[in-house]
């Protein structure tokens, strides 16, 4: 595994088969996030993007922890006084990596959850389009022990995917969850142990790999547009997405797939993926 880039130092990235593994590089802070990490992230996604070596991301903490969410003495107590457009800005930086970039990102990416996992950080995290999580891996929406409500998206996040009541609940006690509560809940895919999350992870990476990527891409961003759109909506959406896929498709998976099931018999759709040329 080789290191991408130096120039980082709140984030680590390495390329290795297709897969960038970027690593919230702040442990001793456990990895919560600040300005310096949020700008970072943002020139991280866009570069790793039309990078053509990578085909997956993994999104990862340094340590024992995934991201204990914003850094507070950061982004509160160094910020006092600032100007409103400084304020903006921090904020803007904030959505624009862990929402707007990461949520319609044009790879797959898995959060890879390895402990620590506090208050912001769910945003990015549910952002991410799978989850896995350690078993021993600590979940929690902390905000109202600070005296504050969650902020930037986080209550949009949980809702999404923890539901209704359990989602109130923790944001109105505060209190933590784990990893199997985490899979239990819906927020991740699947809990292991944490010596086994990084093999879990490759092996789904792996599978990731084997797709076709203009397809996977156009599935993904129909499902997550799907959620937004009123039936009538998803239908012309969907097909147009079907039509985009089938005209941007270098691969031409569509027309490989029906004739090596329909003329050669040789594959099982409902089993196995076309065999890529």
């Amino acid at each position: 595994m080789s290191e991408y880039d130096t120039r980082w130092k709140a984030v680590k990235v390495e390329v290795q088969g297709g897969i960038a593994w970027v690593t919230f590089n702040r442990p001793e802070k456990r990895n919560a996030m600040s300005p310096t990490l949020n700008r970072e992230m943002i020139e991280i996604l866009e570069t790793l993007e039309l990078d053509d070596e990578v085909q997956v991301l993994v999104l990862t903490g340094a340590g024992e922890s995934w991201s204990a969410g914003m850094d507070l003495k950061e982004y509160f107590r160094e910020t006092d006084g600032k100007s409103e457009i400084w304020q903006e800005r921090m904020r803007r930086d904030c959505s624009q990596w862990q929402w707007k970039l990461l949520r319609m990102y044009s790879k797959p990416t898995i959060a890879m959850v390895n402990g620590w996992c506090f208050g912001g950080a769910f945003s990015p995290l549910v952002a991410c389009d799978l989850a896995y999580a350690a078993d021993e891996a600590t979940f929690g929406l902390s905000e109202i022990n600070w005296g504050i409500p969650p902020g930037n998206l986080v209550s949009k996040a949980v809702a999404d995917t923890m539901g209704h009541r359990k989602s109130l609940y923790y944001i109105m006690t505060g209190d933590t969850f784990t990893g199997q509560e985490a899979a239990e809940m819906g927020l991740v895919n699947e809990s292991v142990p944490l010596a086994e999350l990084k093999e879990t992870v490759t092996k789904v990476a792996n599978k990731l790999l084997e797709k076709n990527p203009v397809v996977l891409r156009f599935a993904k961003h129909g499902f997550k547009r799907c959620r937004e759109l009123t039936w009538d909506q998803n239908e012309d959406y969907l097909y147009a997405k079907v039509d985009q896929a089938i005209h941007r498709d270098p691969e031409h998976g569509r027309q490989e797939g029906l004739k090596q099931f329909l003329d050669e018999k040789s594959i099982k759709p409902g089993l196995q993926t076309y065999k890529r040329r």
